[in-house]
């Protein structure tokens, strides 16, 4: 594996996207509990996090907990909702340290109480970074994104505060939960599954994908640096053809 010596600093997608997937198999394979593996995860969350401000990397979305997700265990969504809570917390300071601005998307009414407020103090601490935007999917799905920006667009439709004319790609991006961040350009994906699982789906529409079969807590800065580089060997033509890109 090379170093990051082989990366073009001046080709590094702006948004980068991750479904951190394998906590659970990881832990099973050393004979632990499911909640071990999301423990042993929060180094590889570290780490990306770091690489990315490193690299240059303007926003980096991480999958943390899904709307499904609540489907799991009740013991394991409560173990999952603590340490996202004790996280937060620790993790803090060092996001003020690298200047890096913490947001969220998803339905997070439905986090516990206690998830809640050390969102919003963690957000309110780092609303002044500059250097990278982490972007944490909290109850989140594609699919409640797209619910919720409908809801949002028929109101004000209804309200007359929009004309049915004026509904279009743009106004309908600036009703999601991602409004304001560019659309990844890079998403990564753990543990070899083949699929995006109901993560950003509007806005996923011409993002390269690369698809790993490390899983998550195995996942560190050598691999997003590869990522990086599968990336910088695609071209991204956007419907168009090669010669079309050679010329312009």
């Amino acid at each position: 594996m090379t170093g990051k010596a082989e990366i073009n600093t001046r080709n590094i997608p702006a948004h980068v996207a991750v479904i951190m997937d394998g906590n659970g198999r990881w832990a099973k394979q050393r004979g632990g509990l499911r909640v071990f593996g999301h423990q042993s995860a929060i180094t590889s969350v570290r780490e990306t996090v770091e690489e990315a401000a490193e690299l240059g990397v303007k926003y980096l979305t991480l999958y943390a907990f899904s709307t499904e997700n609540w489907n799991r265990p009740a013991l394991e969504v409560m173990a999952l909702m603590q340490l996202l809570v004790h996280t937060i917390r620790q993790e803090t300071p060092t996001l003020l340290k690298n200047s890096i601005k913490l947001q969220s998307i998803g339905d997070i009414s439905t986090l516990p109480a206690s998830c809640q407020r050390e969102l919003a103090e963690a957000k309110e601490l780092t609303k002044d970074g500059t250097r990278m935007t982490l972007v944490l999917a909290l109850s989140y799905s594609g699919r409640w994104d797209l619910t919720q920006a409908a809801q949002r667009l028929a109101t004000d439709v209804a309200a007359g505060r929009l004309q049915p004319t004026e509904v279009n790609e743009a106004s309908l991006s600036g009703y999601l939960a991602t409004a304001g961040i560019p659309d990844p350009e890079l998403l990564i994906r753990t543990s070899g599954e083949q699929r995006i699982s109901n993560f950003l789906l509007w806005q996923l529409a011409y993002t390269e994908l690369y698809i790993t079969d490390l899983l998550w807590p195995d996942f560190r800065r050598q691999h997003f640096q590869e990522a990086i580089r599968a990336y910088q060997r695609r071209e991204r033509r956007f419907g168009k053809t090669s010669e079309q890109l050679t010329v312009s």
